[in-house]
């Protein structure tokens, strides 16, 4: 608004009100004295641009003032959150794992895990909930990344993750908080309608979306489906932890079930050429990490997943000059999910034709 307010415009104007019996050319002594005040004057339009830039919502607005803005409307920016998952231990029998065991992955920026509760081997194995000590994305490891075990334990018992640990979230960044901003102010809350129950769940640590659906199993009966901020199924402690939120602001007689969303595993096969020196293993991970983000941004956004935006994602892999064949779940045509339902990186089967 302000870019036509340059030192040289306001020295100009400032030395047009000057009395004409005074010099005013350059290096004269008005010259000289006007000069630092329309330096210092145009930094200051420069500032007031941003007050009035910094002053509305949007994905212009810096973090700190965001967080202002949305503190106004009783928003708060959502912690990390820790992933959460199983650990499989084999050891001898009757071989107590204690509650706090820490493990990690073995790696050299090692992600570390500690037990949520106490186990007991039992018939050579024991099956242990764990949480990553730190809260991010990080924690989010796959099956199997999970090898060592830290402290007291080390050489005693193995340790390994059948499943991947899930839920782990950063902080909330910018554009979720700014969503929620525009949620409250664009979509009016009241009386416990849809758009309240969404406000609620969208408040709990962990949440990254909710789908509501009113009236959905008769009068005074409410669905929430739950995906947590990594865009997967979320935990049952999410769960709960949503339910319990609903319950204390829920109006009266309704019944509401809280659900985390259904996860639709993705897989993928193809037959492909690859460029002389590629390693199929290489693209395989390339492909699997493209296809997780595309459907992290697809998730309750919408109900299918498109055939050609999958093919694109292979096409974009510069070590396949190739493929054919190329199949989503056993298929040659696009996927179609169910509203309460999440699609998410399934099994990538690339054979080398």
């Amino acid at each position: 608004m302000y870019e036509n307010q340059t030192k040289a415009a306001i020295l100009q104007r400032m030395l047009d009100a000057t009395p004409v019996e005074l010099d005013k050319r350059q290096g004269s002594v008005t010259f000289d004295l006007l000069s630092p005040a329309a330096i210092e004057l145009a930094h200051a339009y420069i500032e007031l641009d941003n007050v009035l830039k910094f002053g509305f919502a949007g994905p212009q607005q810096p973090g700190e003032f965001l967080d202002l803005r949305a503190g106004e409307f009783g928003l708060t920016r959502l912690p990390s959150v820790k992933a959460e998952g199983e650990l499989l231990f084999r050891g001898d029998e009757n071989t107590v794992i204690p509650l706090g065991t820490a493990v990690s992955t073995d790696e050299e920026e090692a992600v570390v895990f500690v037990t949520s509760e106490e186990g007991i081997i039992k018939q050579g194995k024991a099956v242990v909930k764990a949480n990553a000590v730190l809260g991010g994305s990080r924690g989010n490891v796959a099956a199997s990344r999970i090898t060592l075990v830290l402290g007291n334990q080390s050489g005693i018992v193995t340790v390994t993750n059948p499943d991947p640990f899930a839920n782990g979230a950063e902080i909330e960044s910018d554009e979720s908080l700014l969503v929620r901003y525009f949620d409250r102010v664009r979509r009016p809350a009241t009386s416990g309608n849809a758009w309240h129950y969404r406000q609620w769940a969208l408040e709990v640590r962990g949440v990254g979306d909710v789908k509501v659906f009113p009236v959905w199993n008769g009068g005074g009966t409410v669905k929430l489906s739950i995906l947590s901020a990594d865009k997967r199924a979320p935990g049952q402690a999410i769960i709960k932890h949503v339910q319990e939120a609903v319950d204390e602001r829920r109006p009266v007689g309704a019944l509401v079930t809280v659900s985390p969303a259904e996860e639709v595993k993705i897989d993928v096969s193809a037959r492909l050429t690859l460029a002389p020196g590629a390693v199929l293993g290489d693209v395989k991970v390339q492909f699997a990490k493209e296809l997780e983000k595309y459907l992290a941004d697809l998730a309750f956004h919408s109900t299918v997943v498109p055939y050609n935006r999958v093919f694109g994602l292979l096409l974009d892999i510069e070590a396949v000059t190739d493929f054919k064949e190329l199949k989503i779940n056993g298929a040659s045509e696009n996927l179609q999910i169910n509203e309460d339902q999440v699609a998410v990186a399934g099994t990538v089967s690339f054979v080398v034709s």
